[in-house]
């Protein structure tokens, strides 16, 4: 929760200088958000090198991916912010090297917290279960963002 709200606190302080003028007046709301990987206890980020995605990525055939994301909703005209958190499981059936040496030969792997790609071509037909919803697991809970968004406006 904590980076999602840095997010937020950052932006609106570079448009904090806006002349009243410049904002709608329709309702100007921001929304930022963050996701970790947490496996087997262990918080993952997204992979910082080959070696790593690869253990990562091998590591979840083992045991269930778990996404921890958090939502940040501030209302630009009212200064009121509200926020909340997110998790979903992921398990695996096992995810053979050949998948996995091409998924890191793509690249999408390092741009993903964990190296986690649900939704990739190579990986959905390997996802034994899911517990949460697929937005969730892709970073952006949208029945959270709803409610989050209601409770500001």
């Amino acid at each position: 929760m904590a980076l999602a709200e840095a997010k937020a606190e950052a932006i609106t302080s570079k448009i904090a200088n806006l002349k009243a003028g410049e904002i709608s007046s329709e309702p100007l709301l921001l929304i930022t958000a963050d996701q970790v990987v947490v496996h087997e206890g262990v918080i993952r980020e997204k992979p910082s090198s080959e070696e790593e995605a690869r253990l990562f990525i091998k590591g979840y055939s083992r045991a269930p991916a778990c996404t921890v994301g958090s939502v940040m909703v501030t209302n630009l005209k009212t200064g009121l912010k509200k926020g909340g958190w997110d998790k979903a499981e992921v398990y695996f059936h096992p995810i053979p090297d050949d998948v996995i040496e091409s998924l890191i030969k793509e690249g999408t792997v390092f741009k993903v917290a964990g190296g986690l790609l649900v939704e990739h071509p190579l990986t959905s037909p390997l996802v034994e279960a899911m517990v949460g919803s697929i937005d969730s697991v892709m970073g952006l809970p949208k029945d959270l963002t709803r409610a989050l968004i209601n409770e500001v406006l």
